[in-house]
């Protein structure tokens, strides 16, 4: 059977959610260097708190292996950090618990752009890259139980 992976990303923290795709992205390639096509898809979504939405509709669809969600939330003056962070991690878990899709929550949530940063490829690593692999772990996981 042909894996077949979705990244959905939020717009808002654009330079910090594009870093993160890239190190995805570069993951999904190197993982299907000897196919012929790319069975990677990418959409993108206005926020972090959109997400949820996009990775319910998509792993109800049966088309993907495992959906890979990256964004940043960057914990500012107001509680709007609260509002969104939690609540997507919630249900992303949820999603991927209900559909058996795995659904990998790669938004970094953090308290400053300069972590965001640094967790985007900076410093610490590609946190989307992380994400990807455990995407790809994940179906793997999945697979001894089909």
């Amino acid at each position: 059977m042909t894996q077949r992976f979705l990244i959905v990303a939020a717009r808002f923290n654009e330079l910090i959610t594009r870093s993160l795709v890239q190190g995805a992205s570069d993951v999904f390639a190197e993982a299907n260097k000897d196919k012929a096509s790319n069975l990677v898809d990418t959409v993108w979504v206005p926020g972090a708190f959109e997400i949820p939405v996009v990775a319910a509709k998509a792993a109800r669809t049966g088309r993907y292996t495992g959906i890979v969600c990256l964004g940043a939330v960057i914990k500012g003056e107001t509680p709007h950090f609260e509002y969104v962070a939690g609540p997507c991690a919630s249900a992303l878990m949820n999603i991927s618990v209900e559909t058996g899709i795995p659904v990998v929550f790669g938004v970094l949530t953090t308290n400053t752009v300069e972590e965001a940063l640094n967790r985007a490829g900076l410093k610490l690593g590609n946190k989307g890259s992380d994400a990807a692999q455990t995407a790809l772990t994940m179906a793997h996981t999945l697979k001894q139980f089909d």
